[in-house]
């Protein structure tokens, strides 16, 4: 088996003011501060969140 591809995700914007559910993506995530950047693993559920809040993200193939 392959291993499988990862994600580092990097929070570029604010988590304050926006969404509740936005909010929830961004915790959902592992992300806490802005610059922060976390390894997520490629799966449907990450690509939804992240597809989500893109407009607070910069995203990165591994």
């Amino acid at each position: 088996m392959a291993n499988p591809k990862h994600l580092n995700v990097t929070l570029i914007k604010s988590r304050f003011g926006r969404l509740k559910s936005h909010k929830a993506c961004i915790a959902g995530l592992g992300l806490k501060k802005i610059r922060q950047t976390v390894k997520v693993l490629d799966t449907p559920e990450n690509r939804g969140m992240i597809n989500k809040i893109s407009y607070l993200l910069q995203v990165e193939e591994v």
